[in-house]
C-alpha cells in the first residue's frame, strides 16, 4: 500500500527509497533499513517513507524500532491510511483496536481497486462469492428477493450470482475505486459509497443482505450487526463470511492485519441481535501463502 504515496517529492530521497527496495526484495533487511532512514533523513515527515521503514524494520527483527517508527508515523498520519495502529497492535506494542482505522481500509482497497480480482482469483483462488451464493441458494431454494443490498461490494463479484434472482439490487463500498469497478460491470441497479457500521439505509426493507470477505476489516461486529438487522426485512437471510482461526480467543488480529472470528463469537453475535445461523460451514476459502485460508460461510435470518 505505501507505493500508492511512493513518491516523496525529492529525488536523492526517492533513489535511495528505491534501492532500499530493491536490497529488501533481495533480503537484506538490515541494510534497507539503513538505506531508507537515510532517505528519510531528507524528508522526515513522508509517511509513505516511514511506513515502508517500519516494514523493514520488522522483517530486519528489530521489532523496538518499527514500533516507534509507527509511532512516528502515527504523529504525521493521524487518520492513519497506513494502518500504523493495527501494526503496533499485531507487534503486542499497542491495545488491540475494536474496528481497523476507516481511512487505512478505504485506502487499501482504492490502491488495490485495479488488481484486485487478478490477484484474487487467478493467485489466490479466491471462492468466497461461489461458496455464499451455493450457501444462500441450499438455504432458500428458488427464492426471488424484492430487494438485495450487497455489503463491501467491491468490484461485483456477488452480483452476477444474483441478478436473476433479485429484482433491485444495491451495492455499497467504502472505497470510490471499487465502485468504479463495479459500475463498469452494470449489474448493480444502484452504488453507494459508504461505512458498514455507519450503514443509513431503509429499515427492513432489504431481503438478502451479503457481506462477502467484509468483517475481516471491521473487527468487533457489534455495532455493524444492529445496522445490518435494521436494514434486514423480516423474512430476509444475511450472509456473510468471516476468516476463522483455530487458536483461543473470540476475535484475534492476525499479522496480515486482518481480524479473524471464531465460530463461538459469531453465534454469540448473531444471538445478540435476534438472528439464528441456518447454515455454517467450515470451508478453504482462499490461499494465504500457499496454504489454504479457513473461513466460516454462514447464511441466517431472525430468530
Amino acid at each position: 500500500m505505501a507505493r500508492a504515496f511512493l513518491s516523496s517529492g525529492d529525488l536523492i530521497a526517492d533513489r535511495r527509497a528505491s534501492y532500499a527496495d530493491m536490497l529488501f526484495e533481495s533480503g537484506d533487511h538490515v541494510a534497507a533499513a539503513d538505506l531508507m532512514r537515510q532517505a528519510l533523513e531528507i524528508v522526515p515527515d513522508w509517511t509513505a517513507g516511514l511506513f515502508r521503514l517500519g516494514e523493514m524494520e520488522e522483517a530486519a527483527g528489530d521489532d523496538d524500532a518499527a514500533a516507534e517508527t509507527w509511532r512516528r508515523l502515527l504523529e504525521r498520519d493521524p487518520g492513519d491510511r497506513f494502518g500504523a495502529t493495527l501494526k503496533l497492535a499485531a507487534s503486542g506494542y499497542a491495545v488491540v483496536p475494536d474496528n481497523p482505522p476507516t481511512a487505512y481500509v478505504e485506502t487499501l482497497f482504492d490502491a488495490y481497486a485495479p488488481t484486485f480480482e487478478t490477484a484474487l482469483l487467478e493467485k489466490l483462488h479466491y471462492r468466497v462469492p461461489e461458496l455464499l451464493a451455493k450457501a444462500i441458494k441450499a438455504a432458500a431454494p428458488a427464492r426471488h428477493y424484492r430487494s438485495m443490498l450487497d455489503v463491501g461490494c467491491g468490484t461485483g463479484l456477488m452480483g452476477d450470482y444474483f441478478r436473476a434472482d433479485v429484482d433491485h439490487m444495491a451495492g455499497m463500498d467504502l472505497s470510490e475505486a471499487m465502485l468504479q469497478k463495479a459500475e463498469e460491470k452494470r449489474v448493480y441497479d444502484r452504488l453507494f459509497k459508504g461505512d458498514v457500521n455507519e450503514l443509513d439505509y431503509p429499515a427492513g426493507s432489504a431481503d438478502l443482505i451479503i457481506a462477502a470477505d467484509v468483517f475481516v476489516y471491521v473487527g468487533d461486529l457489534d455495532k455493524a450487526f444492529s445496522r445490518l438487522v435494521e436494514a434486514l426485512g423480516s423474512d430476509g437471510l444475511f450472509a456473510f463470511s468471516v476468516e476463522t482461526h483455530v487458536e483461543d480467543g473470540e476475535l484475534i488480529l492476525q499479522s496480515s492485519l486482518r481480524y479473524t472470528h471464531s465460530q463461538a463469537y459469531v453465534r454469540r453475535v448473531l444471538a445478540e441481535h435476534g438472528l439464528v445461523a441456518l447454515t455454517i460451514d467450515r470451508e478453504a476459502i482462499r490461499f494465504d501463502r500457499g496454504e489454504p485460508l479457513q473461513g466460516l460461510i454462514i447464511v441466517a435470518r431472525r430468530a
